[in-house]
């Protein structure tokens, strides 16, 4: 039996790199304390003291859906072997509520023995953090035809290009991003990494270029994930061959990076 794809861990590794150099950091497995578990969404969050205005050449390059972020931003993705539906909409929401109460408690005045105690529901001592600091932002690979035939056509906006909407659930507002529907570029190399549709992997193999330095003293995150990276070519081209006419397990180099081409 084949091991699945860790699509998640890789999802969260390439935001990881996306943003290396960037005001903004990734946490991969937010834990929280106030329910002993862990979120299963990203975090990105603004680093402090750091701004966005001050090299704008910083945001020049950031994938389609994520020029806006804010201070917190909480996203959930969605694989080709997952729907995004309803209820993962309303978990997105309920990770958001426990999250923007763990970050309120953070970011309040705490004593200097901090660290030795639990952390505690928010009392009328901890004022939350403002709403607008927050934003949720929903990627799915596949289109969610029968969500989105579900919401009132006001709750379902259409965004700055293809593949992105304005969704309206509740009282919070979420950015849908599709990966098998957004403008070929290489600014979305990394989100075509995990599209489902041949030609769109292709293309984000070909023209991914990873932040983080891959020789030498390169860090493990991104060592980790030019290597699955490669594997997933690798598994495209298997699994594709009766539906485009690959030749199975044929590496066709004209489809790699430059650095994968020289096996560096």
């Amino acid at each position: 039996m084949s091991t699945p794809t860790p699509w998640h861990r890789l999802f969260g590794i390439a935001l990881t790199d996306l943003f290396t150099g960037r005001p903004w950091r990734v946490e991969l497995e937010k834990e929280l304390a106030l329910k002993g578990q862990r979120l299963d969404v990203l975090i990105i969050e603004r680093r402090p003291g750091q701004a966005t205005d001050r090299d704008p050449a910083m945001m020049d390059d950031l994938p389609d859906g994520l020029e806006d972020l804010a201070g917190h931003n909480v996203l959930s993705f969605k694989s080709k072997q997952e729907s995004l539906d309803a209820w993962a909409l309303d978990e997105l929401v309920g990770h958001y509520v426990t999250y923007r109460k763990l970050a309120s408690i953070e970011a309040a005045p705490t004593p200097a023995n901090v660290d030795s105690q639990p952390v505690a529901e928010p009392g009328a001592g901890v004022r939350l953090l403002p709403a607008a600091d927050f934003r949720l932002y929903a990627v799915a690979t596949r289109r969610p035809t029968r969500l989105l035939g579900q919401l009132h056509p006001s709750a379902r906006r259409p965004g700055a290009g293809p593949g992105l909407y304005d969704l309206r659930w509740g009282n919070r507002d979420i950015r849908l991003i599709v990966l098998n529907d957004l403008t070929e570029h290489p600014r979305n190399a990394a989100w075509e990494l995990f599209a489902s549709e041949m030609a769109r992997i292709r293309y984000g193999l070909a023209h991914y270029r990873p932040r983080r330095a891959e020789r030498g003293s390169g860090s493990a995150t991104s060592i980790e994930f030019r290597k699955r990276r490669i594997a997933l070519w690798a598994s495209t081209l298997r699994t594709g061959a009766t539906r485009d006419g690959l030749y199975p397990g044929r590496l066709q180099t004209r489809h790699l990076a430059p650095a994968d081409r020289r096996g560096e």
